[in-house]
């Protein structure tokens, strides 16, 4: 039962993007906040298909730590699902994202126009100083800006490999910085079709404040995140015991 599940969702999944993407082309020549809104229709039909297809749901933690305004917001990387759900959670986002993606036709058209961050991970070190004058420039418009710190999909209890890129933003821009710990990894993995049912659980952690030395920050963050996502995956590890 759980692989006939998991292949509706993924045909349910693509498809509700197919179409949603068709229907926002009106949107190209309308302002942002236009694919910003059907971003976020998009994310909660996700997460309606997770719960109501696969047995998912999500359990966020720490609203009331989201400070207002410009953001620099850190967060755990283990699935597909925090690249569209983290919408939700924040009034005007922005991701940082591989530059590849802004090829993708359709896909890339909506993150261009919605402000996305592109980022060229060939170029090394070089691609920061382009970064961080984007990043900069998204901040003046009061905007929060999410970045994955180890740059790509991790499984749930993998060693961290967190990049430094996210420390350099934190001192260049001056503004705080959000962590986000979750456990999605461990219902919807990374290269997989197959999805798990139980509690996707985030939790919204306290803002690092401004004006930490680059190690210091560094070193906080990459503590505070994984003590948290280690904590909530021992949950789900559980709840997915007590479900087998």
């Amino acid at each position: 039962m759980l692989i006939f599940r998991s292949i509706a969702f993924n045909v349910l999944f693509y498809a509700n993007l197919a179409v949603q993407a068709i229907a926002a082309l009106p949107t190209l020549i309308m302002p942002r906040a236009a694919i910003l809104a059907v971003a976020r229709f998009w994310a909660r039909t996700n997460l309606w298909l997770l719960r109501s297809v696969c047995g998912i749901t999500v359990d966020f933690r720490g609203f009331e730590k989201i400070p207002r305004g410009p953001l620099l917001v850190a967060c755990k990387h283990q699935s597909l699902w925090e690249t569209f759900a983290l919408v939700l959670l924040l009034p005007d986002p922005a991701y940082i994202m591989k530059r590849e993606l802004m090829w993708i036709p359709f896909f890339g058209w909506y993150t261009a126009k919605a402000g996305m961050i592109a980022i060229d991970r060939m170029r090394g070190s070089r691609a920061l100083t382009g970064m961080s004058a984007s990043v900069k420039r998204e901040l003046a418009r009061n905007r929060q800006i999410i970045i994955f710190p180890e740059g790509t999909r991790r499984p749930p209890g993998a060693p961290p490999q967190y990049k430094y890129g996210v420390a350099h933003l934190y001192v260049e821009t001056g503004v705080a910085c959000l962590p986000i710990a979750l456990n999605s990894g461990l219902f919807w993995p990374r290269r997989s079709l197959r999805l798990h049912p139980g509690t996707i659980r985030v939790e919204i952690l306290d803002p690092i404040p401004p004006g930490l030395a680059n190690a210091v920050f560094f070193e906080r963050l990459q503590r505070e995140i994984e003590t948290a996502t280690t904590s909530l995956v021992r949950e789900g590890e559980r709840e997915l015991a007590d479900v087998r």
